[in-house]
């Protein structure tokens, strides 16, 4: 089924989860690290951290777990364990290199407002030969917040020189969708596994819902 949406001039994508499938291979690295001290993953950790960036996923996850390490000794440890992954195994989520080209061959500029870190998301979107589809990267690490802030949006349509009401905002995760939305963005809910609990508060919060980029080709 086709589906329509609103013109716009720029398209802001979220990566993990959105572009990138990536979310299973953050389970897995939740589940070793967690396991590894001895501690079972709770039901609601991955979906917690997923509108954090790494140092608040980190403090957040000593904090909870009272773990003796720092903040920045998780993120070393993180990073470490999920780099070959991102390098060689991370894949696009379908249909969304079809997607991604169709935009700016209409002219579209795209962006992406990521809690990744460059150093993983750039290496993949190479890899799959998306990477100079994009106008600019912004992450949540450059503008000192995470998701549940408007910043990382912001951000990203002031470097693609566009107003956040002529820009779209792509996202899996409730908490950004409401946030792209409350601050003035055209909001585009993508289906993702993780987020099956709350699809109907996501369809309810965003301007457009969409099962797969299939359906905007």
């Amino acid at each position: 089924m086709k589906t329509l949406l609103k013109p716009f001039r720029a398209a802001i994508f979220d990566l993990d989860g959105t572009l990138l499938d990536s979310l299973g291979v953050w389970a897995e690295i939740d589940c070793l690290f967690l396991k590894k001290r001895g501690i079972p993953v709770p039901p609601d950790y991955q979906h917690a951290v997923k509108v954090m960036n790494f140092t608040e996923a980190a403090e957040y996850t000593a904090m909870r777990f009272s773990l003796k390490e720092s903040p920045a000794d998780l993120v070393a440890e993180w990073m470490e364990m999920i780099r070959s992954a991102y390098a060689h195994d991370v894949a696009l989520t379908p249909f969304a290199a079809e997607y991604l080209s169709k935009l700016r061959a209409e002219g579209v500029k795209i962006a992406a407002a990521t809690s990744g870190d460059p150093t993983l998301f750039l290496p993949a979107l190479a890899r799959h030969g998306v990477k100079e589809l994009f106008s600019a990267f912004v992450t949540t690490a450059e503008v000192g917040k995470g998701k549940r802030h408007p910043d990382v949006y912001l951000e990203a349509a002031r470097r693609l020189q566009t107003p956040p009401s002529e820009c779209a905002v792509f996202e899996d995760v409730l908490a950004a969708i409401k946030t792209a939305r409350a601050a003035g963005f055209y909001t585009v809910a993508v289906r993702e596994e993780s987020s099956l609990h709350e699809e109907a508060e996501l369809r309810a919060e965003s301007d457009a819902f969409i099962d797969s980029y299939r359906e905007l080709l």
